[in-house]
């Protein structure tokens, strides 16, 4: 039976537009994430019913549903193609799907390529076969020769005296250290805030190598969550796969055999995160090191608890927690935005 369809952009401001693609999509078992910014479905013409769906937030499509006894009529592949172009009307084109393996094909065959399959879970696949081997082209220009040779991932939003201290454990401990900044621009303080405060907070250690992490360390605000129901799942799939692009695409082009990770503890979520890292790495030949946080007055100190005071109106405070270059730029014109944001938002990022 031939069937005519209409495409339509939901109004996700519209609470009766996205409840409608919301049931279509518990219908099939699946969530509307939360960060989803541009929602399209396909509607049978006869009865305006939703019959297929596909969603982006950013850079990374996500939430595709189809019905079963629609399948193989190629409803997916007119919803991710007009995906495609919406983002490359915002200038966006290079694109990052995360999918269940069964539906890799259907990526593929639209131009994406694997960047990472963790079995039976997850795959990670980008439109472009360039895309990772660019990474590691620019990251291997900066790679340095020594015997001991180590890596730390932060994001820092935004970078405190904790911050400082873990990294200058693990510089005055290796020959060289690749501190690699979480590049996803997930968090109050902008990506290039954040690395412009490491730099200026980092700048006495002379065996510090700064990348910026882009799109292959993976953020935990946009992983998506949609085909996971379990929340220890969701944690343990998105660790694993971040971990897994560590160790097989980047730690082996730098000859990275240590990672540091400051230990977690208030964060129920970054403490299980790092469970799994101290379960994984070594078995790839990476040795993981958890060093004990700075404190101050018996707590330990956070960037959580920074965007707290501020959110306090204790800004004040946040001298003692924060290098001098933090606290500059806290207490300048650039920085009055953001602290405003802190101030009339509940983000956890």
């Amino acid at each position: 039976m031939n069937h005519e369809y209409a495409l339509e952009k939901i109004n996700l401001s519209s609470k009766k537009e996205k409840k409608e693609v919301e049931d279509f999509l518990e219908k099939h078992q699946l969530l509307l994430d939360h960060d989803v910014s541009l929602c399209l479905v396909l509607r049978l013409t006869l009865n305006q019913k939703i019959v297929a769906t596909a969603s982006a937030a950013g850079k990374v499509l996500k939430c595709f549903a189809v019905d079963q006894d629609l399948q193989g009529e190629g409803l997916s592949n007119k919803l991710i193609s007009e995906l495609i172009h919406k983002k490359a009307e915002e200038n966006i084109r290079h694109l990052f799907v995360f999918t269940k393996p069964e539906n890799t094909f259907l990526f593929e065959s639209l131009g994406f390529y694997v960047v990472a399959k963790l079995e039976g879970a997850v795959d990670l696949l980008e439109n472009t076969p360039y895309g990772l081997n660019n990474f590691k082209k620019e990251i291997i220009e900066k790679r340095i020769e020594g015997n001991n040779i180590a890596g730390l991932v932060v994001n820092c939003n935004p970078f405190t005296l904790g911050h400082q201290y873990l990294i200058e454990l693990a510089s005055k401990a290796s020959d060289v250290l690749h501190l690699f900044v979480v590049w996803e621009d997930a968090s109050v303080f902008p990506n290039t805030v954040r690395l412009k405060l490491i730099e200026e907070g980092t700048k006495h250690l002379k065996n510090i190598v700064i990348h910026k992490g882009h799109d292959y360390i993976i953020s935990r605000a946009t992983f998506p969550t949609y085909f996971i129901k379990d929340d220890d799942k969701i944690l343990e799939t998105h660790a694993r796969l971040d971990l897994q692009i560590f160790a097989d695409s980047i730690a082996p082009v730098l000859e990275i055999k240590k990672r540091y990770v400051g230990a977690e503890p208030y964060c129920t979520t970054t403490n299980s995160y790092n469970k799994i890292m101290k379960e994984f790495l070594p078995t790839k030949g990476i040795e993981v090191v958890e060093l004990a946080r700075k404190e101050f007055n018996t707590e330990a100190i956070s960037a959580s608890k920074v965007r707290e005071l501020i959110r306090e109106n204790k800004l004040s405070e946040c001298k003692n927690i924060v290098p001098a270059s933090t606290w500059d730029f806290l207490n300048s014109f650039e920085a009055e935005k953001i602290i405003q944001k802190i101030k009339t938002t509940q983000s956890r990022h």
